[in-house]
């Protein structure tokens, strides 16, 4: 987003404006701190518009969703001729993740760069962000559709961007210094983005196991079900024959290691220290007394 904006918009072409062709790549190269640390402020305003017109004014859309609402009514005009067509054509699904979440990534980046450069932009964002704090927590609780639970699996990920959108603020700083005459502190500043970068290191050592591998405590209570489901399931002996083709087992093998039906699975209660997350929990099915 904003680097390949900078370098396209302002390094590379005045780095051919200034330059002989034969030098162009020695001063491509020796140009582009100072390049960025002017362009930057050259380029508030447009973010500033930016912010707005995206910004604000999709969070706007977002309550409003007017487009599900024109695609609805016209569903229900040639579309609709049943309850369950009606319930299909009101289907809000599920928030789109891929278009919302790089969008405040990028204004996370925004702040980072204009936090010292230009302050002026930050109460820009941070309306943005009041505002989308607000609207998508509405429409996450009563609008759309939780088809999946991801248990923060993407958080890996997350993480990851916002330390490369610090470690590019940091970097850009340093452009900026070094047209402002401080030049002598710039080489001091260079320890932050290694530091920022050990920082990222050791959250990936530290944490992303929690996200990437399978908690024991589930494993146990998975562990839990099976025997209380199967009490003379012999895993050792279902290993050895698993993944064979069913065409090369014999049919004592299959009524031997056949599962439970479901019906009868769901009957099977087991004592364990799970908790219900729901926020409005639901009679049980199962009354104490059977």
């Amino acid at each position: 987003g904003l680097s390949i904006y900078l370098a396209y918009s302002t390094v590379y072409a005045n780095n051919f404006y200034y330059s002989p062709f034969d030098t162009v790549y020695i001063c491509f190269f020796c140009r582009i701190p100072r390049t960025i640390g002017v362009a930057i402020p050259m380029k508030a305003t447009f973010f500033i518009t930016y912010v707005m017109v995206d910004g604000w004014a999709g969070v706007a859309g977002e309550i409003l969703r007017l487009k599900p609402l024109v695609i609805f009514h016209l569903k229900n005009f040639f579309l609709v001729k049943t309850e369950k067509d009606r319930d299909e054509a009101m289907d809000p699904g599920s928030i789109g993740f891929d278009s919302n979440e790089p969008q405040i990534q990028l204004y996370f980046l925004l702040g980072l760069v204009y936090a010292v450069v230009t302050p002026f932009l930050l109460p820009f964002i941070l309306v943005f962000y009041v505002l989308a704090y607000v609207v998508y927590r509405h429409q996450i609780i009563n609008v759309y559709n939780q088809e999946y639970e991801s248990a923060a699996a993407f958080w890996p990920s997350v993480h990851g961007r916002i330390i490369t959108a610090l470690i590019v603020s940091q970097l850009l700083f340093l452009g900026l210094l070094s047209t402002k005459g401080a030049g002598q502190s710039t080489p001091v500043l260079l320890v932050l983005p290694v530091v920022t970068f050990y920082f990222h290191k050791y959250c990936k050592n530290r944490y992303e196991p929690a996200f990437v591998e399978y908690p024991l405590q589930e494993a146990m209570r998975k562990d839990t079900l099976e025997r209380a489901r199967e009490p003379g399931f012999d895993l050792k002996t279902y290993l050895a024959s698993a993944y064979i083709h069913p065409v090369f087992k014999g049919g004592d093998d299959d009524e031997k290691f056949s599962m439970m039906d479901e019906a009868e699975a769901d009957q099977v209660l087991v004592a364990t220290k799970r908790q219900s997350r729901r926020n409005t929990p639901v009679p049980s099915r199962h009354n104490g007394s059977e």
